[in-house]
C-alpha cells in the first residue's frame, strides 16, 4: 500500500492543467482497479459460502468482522482516513459479499 505521497507545488497554468489531467487519469484507472477488486472479491463469497456451508456456519461472522473493523480502524488511524465513510465502504462490501453468499446458499438448496 503506498502511503508516500507529496503535495505537488504549482507555478503555470499549463502545469495545473496537466497535473488536473494526469490526476484526473489516475483516478479512472484507480477506480477501474477497485472494480476489479470488488468483482473479486465477491467471487471470493462463493468459496466462502461453500466452505460455511459444509461447516454448518452461519452467513454473519460476528467474530470475523470486529476483526475486520478493528483493522479497517487502525489503518484509517495509519493513513489519515475517515474511518467513518472507510467503515460505510467497507459495510456496502460486506452486505455485497453477503448477498453473494446466500445466493449461493439458496441455489444449492434449491437446485
Amino acid at each position: 500500500m503506498t502511503r508516500n505521497y507529496e503535495l505537488k507545488s504549482i507555478n503555470s497554468k499549463q502545469e495545473a492543467e496537466d497535473l488536473l489531467k494526469k490526476s484526473r487519469n489516475r483516478i479512472d484507472e484507480i477506480d477501474n482497479e477497485l472494480f476489479d477488486l470488488i468483482y473479486q472479491r465477491t467471487s471470493i463469497a462463493k468459496d466462502i459460502a461453500l466452505s460455511k456451508e459444509y461447516l454448518g456456519m452461519p452467513v454473519f461472522d460476528k467474530n470475523r468482522e470486529d476483526i475486520v473493523y478493528k483493522k479497517i480502524d487502525d489503518l484509517c488511524n495509519d493513513l489519515g482516513l475517515d474511518v467513518e465513510i472507510i467503515n460505510q465502504i467497507v459495510n456496502m462490501l460486506t452486505i455485497l459479499n453477503k448477498n453473494e453468499q446466500e445466493k449461493i446458499l439458496r441455489r444449492n438448496v434449491d437446485g
